[in-house]
């Protein structure tokens, strides 16, 4: 059982709950589920302390958003034998991905709530926020990650399947856009990480890349996952719902391209 290797506080906190494996993403934390009647439900996420995106920064975002966008409460965060582990509120309502299966979701309104979504995030003040994700930070990890090997080309895109690390990164390099706006971003706004219930958004998860970066990245990924989880020809709804009249295509395109790495 799961909760036999968990520090003694988290044990403690999970005892009686049952648990399952939540395998949705690519990140290399594994994330874990726990129920209990009449008990409030908490999401685990487990890692190595040796990987770049650890669970302490996700942990220090979510500390920072309470009280100014709807996200987990931290419930416990320990390092122990070399992991890390974080222990989370649930949020109410079920993600936007499980919901684009569904024959009676209308498509097109799931994406202006994915819209609205965007609009909640970059809309909040970026005042006190002290984490760094413009382009200059992304680029150093990009690099990073691929002199460590994790950058696996065989999860790439279909459209750059067959390219190799090397070349990607060129082209991350060459082709870095002139112009870098600033926001606070989501740092991974796909569809499994937005949360709807009662048809509004209720909340988002999955913070360990959120800070003050490109508004763009968080729309580049969010039209990334509406063509995989809805398919194409829903692109404009969001622009319209979002208010982007103009899209920017390669810096769309761009940012798609620099989230290979991560």
């Amino acid at each position: 059982m799961v909760e036999r290797a968990l520090p003694k506080n988290v044990q403690s906190l999970v005892s009686g709950y049952q648990w399952r494996a939540v395998s949705i993403g690519k990140s290399t934390a594994r994330t874990f589920r726990f129920e209990k009647p009449g008990s409030p439900t908490f999401y685990l996420k487990m890692d190595s302390q040796a990987t770049i995106h650890s669970l302490s920064q996700e942990k220090k975002v979510l500390e920072w958003l309470q009280g100014k966008l709807r996200a987990p409460q931290v419930i416990a965060y320990v390092e122990e034998g070399g992991s890390d582990y974080l222990l989370m509120s649930a949020v109410p309502g079920v993600d936007a991905a499980t919901l684009a299966q569904a024959d009676t979701q209308d498509k097109r309104e799931l994406v202006r709530l994915l819209a609205q979504g965007l609009r909640q995030v970059h809309s909040l003040s970026m005042a006190g926020c002290s984490f760094d994700r413009t382009l200059a930070v992304e680029i150093e990890e990009a690099q990073h990650r691929a002199a460590l090997g994790l950058v696996d080309p065989a999860n790439f895109d279909p459209m750059r399947l067959g390219m190799q690390v090397d070349e990607m990164l060129a082209e991350v390099l060459s082709t870095r856009p002139n112009q870098e706006h600033a926001s606070f971003t989501h740092g991974d706004y796909c569809l499994p990480n937005v949360i709807i219930q009662d048809g509004r958004v209720s909340g988002f998860v999955d913070w360990g890349r959120g800070g003050v970066g490109d508004p763009y990245k968080d729309i580049a990924l969010a039209v990334r996952s509406i063509r995989f989880n809805l398919g194409p020809g829903y692109e404009q709804t969001l622009f319209d719902a979002y208010g982007l009249a103009s899209p920017d295509w390669a810096k769309l395109s761009y940012f798609m391209l620099l989230d290979e790495f991560f």
